[in-house]
């Protein structure tokens, strides 16, 4: 191998990249707009979700609990309502996410007795939202019940009011605010890199098969392996270039915190764009047009991030077999990688495991991709 026909090679790929728009919206818009687009539109956080409210009891007591939903980060009155079909309608229409229904005795049950019963109405259509908003109206009302319960012994002169045994007092590690952004932001920059390296990669040879000049390519002297190096190498630059980009987007404009080591990082990086520039440039080697390269190079690596890689959808959530899949997964190691060194600060002797199989990975699609090209015209 020579480093000289490597060089030329590169160089030849450099131009054809940069007089390919195409090329050029993919290595330099895409991880832009993904980054964005990704960033500020996947958001599993839920606050100021709107509401109803319907209260029949009118009594200060019940004003009071309204008032606490109002002053919710969580909820954010969107309508009150004075009869129950206006609050039907109100749900139907999406303009309420959920609504309260405080009965007419709700202040006297609380004299009474102590205890009274609140109807919450949930749109079900997103399940997710409604167990969440569920789950945060519950902690509103057992806040109101626990002080109403507190001021109701004390106005019957009770002494022993039975309390919880126990209390759970939570402390939240690596993501203490429960931030959704701190962990999907890592997983967009798995998704860019795989989408990018292996869309660009599977154009090369594709390219020279539908433009005539792999006749030319052929009757060089450069071997199959210059060949590889040669058409990777450009792409392996701007594979970190982009990654750079997205990895600052990340931390400076998302201010999603990084608490790891940058070599380690890199590292990391540089092994996963080995995988999927790997992965392109066999997809580019059997397929001879670009545009049914670039559509298996889409199924190949945006669907697995997406969905098997722990990026959307947790992976100890999913049966069996799906789980066993997972592990043929490449963005699945770097994923939780990128994710264990943004949030926990992970070493690399802490991240073993899914840094030995992503080598392994690398070095098993680096042997078949230096096998796959042929200079045969057959």
């Amino acid at each position: 191998m020579r480093l000289l026909r490597l060089k030329a090679i590169a160089a030849k790929e450099m131009l054809q990249i940069w007089r390919d728009p195409r090329s050029l919206m993919v290595a330099l818009l895409m991880p832009f707009m993904q980054m964005f687009l990704l960033g500020y539109g996947i958001n599993l956080d839920i606050k100021h979700l709107p509401i109803c409210v319907f209260d029949q009891d009118a009594s200060p007591t019940s004003v009071d609990l309204l008032k606490r939903f109002q002053a919710s980060p969580y909820f954010s009155i969107a309508r009150v309502v004075q009869r129950y079909p206006q609050l039907t309608d109100a749900v139907d229409r999406g303009i309420c996410r959920m609504a309260i229904v405080v009965p007419q005795d709700f202040a006297e049950r609380l004299d009474d007795r102590g205890s009274a019963s609140v109807q919450a109405i949930l749109d079900g259509t997103d399940d997710n939202t409604a167990n969440i908003a569920l789950g945060y109206a519950q902690s509103v009302v057992g806040a109101f019940a626990g002080d109403v319960r507190l001021d109701w012994a004390r106005r019957t002169g009770m002494t022993d009011v039975p309390l919880a045994p126990a209390v759970v007092q939570s402390r939240v590690w690596f993501n203490e605010d429960l931030e959704s952004r701190n962990f999907i932001i890592p997983g967009v920059v798995a998704m860019v890199l795989a989408l990018v390296g292996a869309q660009l990669t599977s154009l090369t040879i594709a390219r020279e098969w539908e433009r005539g000049t792999m006749e030319l390519l052929v009757s060089t002297p450069v071997t199959p392996m210059e060949v590889m190096l040669g058409k990777l190498a450009p792409y392996f630059v701007i594979g970190m270039l982009d990654a750079a980009f997205c990895l600052s987007t990340a931390v400076f404009w998302f201010h999603v915190p990084f608490r790891g080591t940058l070599p380690a990082l890199f590292l990391t990086t540089a092994l996963f764009l080995i995988v999927v520039l790997g992965i392109g440039y066999m997809i580019s080697v059997a397929i001879r047009n670009q545009i049914g390269a670039s559509q298996i190079a889409l199924l190949v690596t945006l669907l697995p991030t997406m969905l098997l890689s722990g990026f959307t959808f947790p992976i100890d959530q999913m049966p069996a077999v799906i789980r066993a899949i997972t592990y043929l997964v490449h963005s699945r190691y770097y994923v939780t990688i990128i994710k264990a060194l943004f949030l926990k600060g992970s070493s690399l002797a802490e991240l073993q495991g899914p840094m030995l199989a992503l080598a392994a990975y690398a070095g098993v699609i680096a042997f078949f991709a230096a096998r796959a090209f042929r200079k045969t015209l057959s």
